[in-house]
């Protein structure tokens, strides 16, 4: 098309900038002039129309070289449900193209699982495959895994504590009962309603209240290995080194199953990719996406368990159905999970004479730490009496009772936050339960 009609379209685009007819005419005038720029400010005005321009404008952000804004447009459509062979040849091209050989083989593992026979030009050199070659299609992209032998980073553990001594948090204790305990003492039962061991279970509350806690116990309830994985055991500061660390850990746990994984502060490993300007982070969020998928490798008998304080700065993806199943409201406990806590918490205590209802009753918004912090304080307060005085005493219901003057509940500074997300976040009603909690209808 000759420059005189461009500009013909362009001048009819701007005196009716809404006319849905001439952007595209003039898109397609602009693709066929290879005006890259040009094309990609009239298709983002035309990614409302459907799915066919958000793709389109996917593929101006390759000729433009936008890597992350395509592939975070291309992961969108796909986390949609989209089965569509363009969206998935798209995205392996911009993975190639930023170096990321470990995403690209993941969603060509995916569009084949979708179309076993597809085959491509484009496609099929970046994975060096021989059409003629009757080889298994796993047996091929195998080879192209930069795998390496395995060296376990974090130490398995074998936690000695179980439900039993957690207080509280009967719907928790019932959710992953449901997970992992159950599946392993009627496994001919669960595995007759194809129910797998396993899944996600994203925990979320205010700091204090049990979360890590609870996640021990889980593996100690079933005698499982347990490993706890902080942000240290993860990034790196090499590139691509930390997926390598995030998928040896899930290996490591593939081969000592059944295995609770513990990620505490998950938001930081998973924190929204629309909030990240570089593709590292990103990078790593798509890595943890592909190891709970399982597509690589078999999460059979592996608990994820998530713990987060901040669940509004998780990405969206994560939340989805297949990742982490159930997202589960940790609160501060109420007076009967108190009285459980602060009965374990003075289990073998000497010289102990205090009505533990009456402290629950006054520990009211007070953490799981806030309670065993309680407990210290007036221990040490009562063991200054007796060094000074010389003559043990018992410690009382009123020597606790003027402890909690002291320690304020540290939940209510979390409440502070949560409850704008709760008031003004909440179109899904994920955050019903803080609302709940705090009696907002």
């Amino acid at each position: 098309m000759n420059d005189d009609k461009l500009e013909q379209l362009k001048s009819a685009v701007e005196l009716s900038p809404d006319n849905a007819v001439l952007l595209k005419m003039y898109f397609e005038a602009l693709k066929e002039a290879e005006k890259w720029e040009e094309a990609e400010e009239i298709v983002s005005k035309l990614t409302t129309e459907g799915l066919t321009y958000q793709i389109e404008y996917a593929e101006i952000l390759y000729r433009l070289n936008k890597l992350s804004q395509g592939i975070l447009l291309l992961e969108h459509i796909i986390e949609e449900g989209s089965e569509d062979l363009k969206v998935f040849k798209l995205i392996i091209l911009f993975f190639n193209k930023e170096n990321n050989h470990q995403s690209a083989l993941h969603y060509y593992r995916r569009l084949k699982y979708i179309d076993p026979d597809f085959s491509d030009e484009e496609i099929d050199a970046i994975f060096n495959e021989d059409k003629n070659d009757n080889k298994d299609t796993d047996d091929r992209v195998k080879l192209l895994a930069e795998e390496k032998p395995y060296a376990p980073i974090i130490p398995l553990e074998k936690p000695n504590v179980s439900f039993k001594d957690v207080g509280g948090m009967k719907t928790v204790k019932e959710d992953i009962s449901m997970k992992i305990i159950n599946p392993i003492k009627h496994a001919d039962l669960f595995k007759q309603y194809g129910k797998k061991i396993g899944g996600g279970i994203l925990l979320y509350g205010p700091p204090g209240c049990g979360k890590t806690h609870i996640a021990r116990a889980t593996a100690g309830e079933i005698d499982s290995a347990f490993i706890s994985v902080g942000i240290n055991d993860v990034l790196d500061m090499y590139l691509g080194q930390s997926e390598k660390q995030l998928h040896d850990i899930f290996e490591y746990a593939r081969q000592n199953t059944p295995c609770v994984i513990f990620f505490d502060e998950v938001d930081a490993l998973g924190a929204n990719r629309s909030d990240m300007k570089n593709s590292a982070g990103k990078n790593i969020i798509n890595q943890f996406l592909q190891e709970m998928d399982g597509l690589q490798a078999e999460n059979d008998g592996i608990l994820i368990l998530g713990a987060t304080n901040a669940p509004w700065h998780i990405d969206a993806a994560f939340k989805r159905p297949g990742r982490f199943d159930r997202i589960i409201f940790i609160p501060p406990p109420d007076n009967e999970a108190r009285k459980e806590i602060l009965d374990i918490q003075l289990k073998d205590k000497p010289k102990m004479d205090v009505d533990i209802d009456k402290i629950a009753k006054n520990a009211k918004d007070y953490t799981g730490a806030d309670l065993k912090a309680l407990v210290d304080v007036t221990i040490e307060e009562k063991l200054k009496i007796i060094i000074e005085t010389g003559k043990e005493t018992p410690i009382k219901t009123k020597d606790f009772l003027s402890s909690t003057k002291k320690i304020k509940p540290s939940s209510k500074i979390w409440f502070e936050t949560a409850k704008n997300y709760a008031v003004y976040s909440n179109q899904s009603g994920q955050y019903d339960d803080i609302l709940n909690y705090l009696k907002i209808k």
